[in-house]
């Protein structure tokens, strides 16, 4: 498939790397060298230097075959700009990079469809949404619904309280819990593990598991989870994301924002309507815990330093708080999080990458995700022909041993499905497959 991504900045030089690894047609397209020669020194892409605004600047880059066309510059209007002229050059995909979200509105979605630009991304967007996902089920350190719900898989830490630890994957399903859930995935330190039946769970194991989303609550208790409603939210952070965080959780949470910016601060307060507004010193634990730390629910550090965030998340969870979310930069640091402490580790390239990513993958993509430090992704497939998947039972499909059927959603019910499951068309099927085995998979759904 032939990429050309408009932006080499921190987005764009990662999603080039991330598609550079998954063998595919790659150029990149800046006005600044510096980046540039960075990116022709570690990446196997192609590098053109120039304005993307400009038509022979897109012929040159041969936009007109070019599958998909990403623009994700500084700029909000250049990226809108450039994703209508590659439509015109021929390009048939294309995506923009935006951070208003009144340009999510579907008045103005159509609006930019009929212009050129098939879909729009909001890196800051996706973010303060995935805290919001993250806090609506407080015992996980991720949650991922499919289907508006109807199939979620959830992970958890496998601590000292845990019935399941020294227990074997068949042990644990025969216990009769009264409902049906599969273990997808363990990360073990940093090793990911797709479980089979012999697989034994161990204290410090990171398991996520798929079930039907009203057998969450189910299984969490199934797993000794302790279940606690959030209610107080602190975030700490004069970021647009911060801001853009507190106007979706204002409506659900008590919210507490901390920034040390008085002027930003003062901007924050016109903007928002149920959340209050301090002025401090938001890397000082002890100032922080004289505006309440210790009474909330839900620590979310949103700072633009992430070792900030990591260690005053690390102190909150000291001070007893239920939950904590910290937003990096580094992508590394998002292998970390299992083993230091906090709860969930949040990365906005990751994020992004993750909604541009179902654009290439072969077969009906519905969704993808990936967990925060595990070595493989969530594929929703679509079952959008007949073909030999309609013929046979699962465990004749011969799929990779690194990849899972975790579910399937037919029509309104979600099902967690045995050897004998047999897909019908239109199917929703929910994959975790590790990378050496996503091509594979990819050929069997496509």
């Amino acid at each position: 498939m032939k990429i050309i991504i408009a932006g080499a900045g921190a987005v764009g030089f990662h999603l080039a790397e991330l598609l550079s690894k998954e063998d595919q047609d790659i150029t990149l397209i800046d006005n600044n060298s510096n980046v540039l020669n960075h990116a022709a020194t570690h990446l196997d892409v192609m590098t053109l230097k120039g304005d993307a605004t400009s038509i022979e600047v897109l012929k040159e880059a041969q936009t007109a075959r070019a599958n998909l066309f990403i623009a994700v510059t500084t700029s909000e209007s250049t990226n809108l700009l450039l994703a209508i002229l590659a439509k015109q050059v021929g390009a048939k995909k294309t995506i923009a990079r935006v951070n208003n979200p009144e340009y999510f509105e579907p008045v103005q979605l159509e609006s930019f469809q009929n212009l050129g630009i098939d879909s729009l991304i909001s890196p800051r967007l996706l973010a303060a949404q995935e805290v919001q996902r993250l806090l609506n089920q407080g015992s996980c350190t991720d949650v991922f619904d499919f289907e508006n719900g109807k199939i979620s898989v959830v992970g958890f830490t496998l601590d000292t309280s845990c019935p399941l630890i020294n227990h074997t994957i068949n042990e644990i399903d025969q216990a009769n819990a009264g409902f049906t859930f599969r273990g997808v995935s363990i990360l073990r330190g940093d090793q990911t593990i797709i479980p089979h039946g012999g697989t034994t769970l161990e204290k410090g194991d990171h398991l996520y598991i798929a079930a039907e989303h009203k057998n969450i609550d189910k299984a969490l208790n199934f797993a000794g989870k302790q279940l606690k409603p959030i209610k107080r939210v602190m975030i700490i952070g004069g970021t647009p994301l911060a801001l853009q965080t507190a106007k979706l959780l204002e409506k659900t949470y008590e919210v507490s924002l901390v920034l040390s910016d008085k002027t930003i601060g003062k901007q924050f307060v016109e903007q928002l309507e149920n959340t209050l507004v301090i002025h401090a010193d938001s890397s000082n634990i002890d100032v922080l815990k004289e505006e309440g730390l210790k009474r909330m629910d839900a620590f979310v550090a949103l700072t633009p330093n992430s070792e900030t965030n990591i260690i005053t998340s690390l102190m909150a969870e000291e001070l007893g708080v239920y939950k904590t979310i910290a937003l990096v930069e580094n992508v590394n640091y998002t292998h970390i999080s299992k083993n230091i402490g906090v709860d969930t580790i949040i990365n906005k390239k990751l994020i992004a990458a993750n909604k541009i990513f179902r654009f290439i993958r072969k077969g009906k993509i519905k969704e993808i995700t990936s967990l925060a430090g595990v070595n493989a992704e969530i594929i929703e497939f679509e079952i959008h022909k007949k073909n030999r998947l309609l013929k046979h039972p699962i465990r004749a499909l011969h799929l990779p041993q690194k990849s899972i059927i975790a579910g399937v959603v037919r029509g309104e019910q979600g099902h967690i499905p045995n050897g004998d499951f047999k897909f019908q068309i239109n199917d929703k099927v929910i994959v975790f497959a590790q990378p050496e085995a996503i091509h594979q998979v990819e050929e069997i759904f496509k």
